[in-house]
């Protein structure tokens, strides 16, 4: 149960809709037993918030209706009174051009329910790639104690006798197809078996991995991110994440408490051992500028050099979420890893990182490696490669983890392309000036050229070397990349080209250098000849003029500071609305 108001640490911040005697809060009251309530039922109770992204177009959050059931369960018992307040849902499968584009709307989404209504904490239900970033940058912003409840990674999908992972294996049976390996019925067959449930990408795609981050950060409830959707574990967590969320309201542990430099660190080493995705690169910086933490991308790479890929999970391993979890899940990984932990942050449970994990074990050490036997060494690659050069100056990344080992040291020929629609109208032309050692770049696809940084970073392998036999090639883009997909990409180039980065100066035939070992991309090019491109170079036309869109390109950052928007980064306090 709630305790009683003389033990909270603070008043409830709901009594300044509910407690007081004028005309405003007999309205508030009112208007509450409309619903059918009895005053009792939420007077002087924590309200809780379960801010839930639900949604029809969204296969991985279809079931969360029936968690926010669990999580209100959880709720009553503890004695706080639960609201469900729609969020937008941000699917990664149905949403044009990108939900990148709207991850930023979501974050502001979920600052304002928080803000704008009578709420002393929150429970956050989502899991689809932008959802977790975007649901936290908005509960970090407004400060009330939150604790997030992924929707949980979906069950094994398995295709004649081999385990396939959503997305992973959709990339790599396309390219098979294009090539003449498998034919459309094999296609057709595949189609309907891969995704056999509810929930996210069951590889360590963004999903996972960004769920993975915030477990190890300490916002969810421990090991939360490891289980599976359709598990009955998940709505047995869910219900605890109700009932903990009271406490937390009596305790008033809010973010700001728990998100340390120490505890974003935590989140990194699990990013590095988890081979997750180069999206978390953009993510966690835009997570950190919001709690006022200073990360960057050296941060990330710095711990990439130490920590190597331990879960042997697609695309960098060959298994999947589900035997993860069966293995000991995010908490018997972070177990193997202590020593590069800061085990003294505090987490959503009142305890410590290290108390939390303190009895985990591992059940499959196939599946969750030691460091001393990583699924790739460091000398092959890691999770995140950190690219600087006179392509990128800003920086770019690349999982070298999940690439060809003999493209991380490369030189070849560019070839170029100035839009998505381009490259794909003319990738699988047989009279294409292509081979495999050649370069492949696609510009204008960042956060202001899109806009919105769609994933459009796997740049697809021409048709006629793929006949060849050729799987994988280097590919360089301002665009991002899923995090189920693998090869020797390069994302984020910054600045962008839509800018006026070095990207946008880059013409078909120049020689392009990467040297992942050493952290270099470069195009090979005169200085005196890039700066005669510079100056004749004009930013593309944007049919962008209205809309949330507009809004989009006028404030969103680089990719290296986080995509976030210019007004919402730091920590300025926003004061509480009037009551009128």
């Amino acid at each position: 149960m709630s305790n009683p108001p003389s033990d909270r640490k603070r008043p409830l911040r709901s009594a300044r809709w509910f407690a007081s005697g004028d005309m405003r809060g007999f309205a508030h009251r009112q208007r509450t037993q409309q619903m059918g309530l009895r005053r009792e039922e939420f007077m002087d109770r924590p309200v809780i918030a379960i801010v839930n992204t639900w949604s029809e177009m969204s296969p991985c959050h279809i079931h969360l209706r029936d968690v926010a059931e669990a999580v209100k369960r959880g709720v009553l018992r503890a004695g706080g009174y639960p609201v469900e307040l729609p969020a937008l849902s941000v699917g990664e499968v149905m949403v044009k051009p990108t939900t990148m584009l709207y991850r930023n709307f979501l974050a502001m989404e979920t600052e304002e329910l928080l803000r704008s209504h009578p709420i002393d904490g929150a429970v956050l239900l989502g899991g689809c790639d932008k959802s977790t970033p975007g649901l936290l940058m908005g509960a970090i912003s407004a400060g009330l104690p939150a604790i997030y409840c992924p929707a949980g990674p979906m069950a094994n999908g398995q295709w004649r006798g081999t385990k396939t992972g959503a997305g992973t294996h959709t990339k790599k049976y396309w390219d098979e197809l294009r090539a003449g390996t498998i034919g459309p019925a094999d296609w057709l067959d595949l189609e309907s078996r891969m995704t056999r449930s509810i929930g996210t990408c069951n590889t360590m795609g963004t999903a996972s991995t960004m769920t993975g981050i915030v477990d190890a950060m300490g916002l969810t409830l421990p090991g939360a991110s490891s289980i599976p959707a359709i598990d009955s574990g998940h709505r047995r967590m869910a219900s605890l994440c109700g009932e903990r969320i009271v406490a937390m309201v009596d305790e008033d542990l809010t973010p700001a408490k728990i998100l340390t430099r120490d505890a974003f660190l935590n989140g990194v080493v699990a990013y590095m051992a988890l081979g997750g995705s180069t999206n978390a690169a953009i993510h966690l910086v835009a997570m950190a500028g919001r709690a006022g933490v200073d990360l960057s991308l050296d941060d990330l790479a710095a711990a990439a050099r130490r920590i190597p890929v331990c879960a042997n999970l697609f695309p960098s391993g060959n298994a999947l979420m589900e035997d993860f979890f069966f293995a000991g899940g995010l908490c018997a990984l972070l177990a193997k890893l202590r020593d590069h932990l800061r085990p003294d942050c505090l987490t959503v449970t009142g305890r410590t990182l290290g108390e939390n994990i303190a009895d985990s074990v591992c059940h499959d050490d196939e599946i969750i490696r030691d460091p001393s036997n990583p699924v790739v060494p460091l000398a092959r690659g890691a999770t995140l490669a950190l690219l600087r050069g006179n392509l990128c100056p800003d920086g770019a990344v690349m999982k070298s983890s999940a690439a060809d080992p003999r493209l991380l040291s490369h030189t070849g020929r560019a070839l170029v392309f100035d839009s998505n629609a381009d490259m794909l109208a003319a990738i699988d032309d047989p009279d294409l000036d292509v081979d495999a050692d050649s370069v492949i770049i696609l510009r204008n696809g960042g956060p202001v050229g899109a806009p919105g940084m769609p994933e459009w970073g796997n740049l697809p392998i021409p048709k006629k070397l793929l006949a060849r036999g050729v799987r994988d090639m280097v590919r360089i883009s301002d665009a991002r990349m899923s995090g189920t997909h693998y090869g020797a990409c390069i994302v984020h180039a910054a600045p962008e080209a839509a800018v006026g980065g070095p990207l946008a100066l880059v013409r078909t035939g120049d020689l392009i250098r990467l040297d992942a070992a050493a952290g270099r991309l470069d195009m090979l090019v005169d200085e005196a000849e890039l700066q005669a491109r510079r100056t004749a170079w004009t930013p593309p036309a944007s049919p962008y003029e209205r809309s949330y869109a507009a809004l989009y390109r006028a404030h969103v950052t680089q990719a290296p500071q986080g995509c976030d928007f210019d007004f919402l980064a730091g920590t300025a306090t926003v004061p509480e609305p009037p009551i009128y």
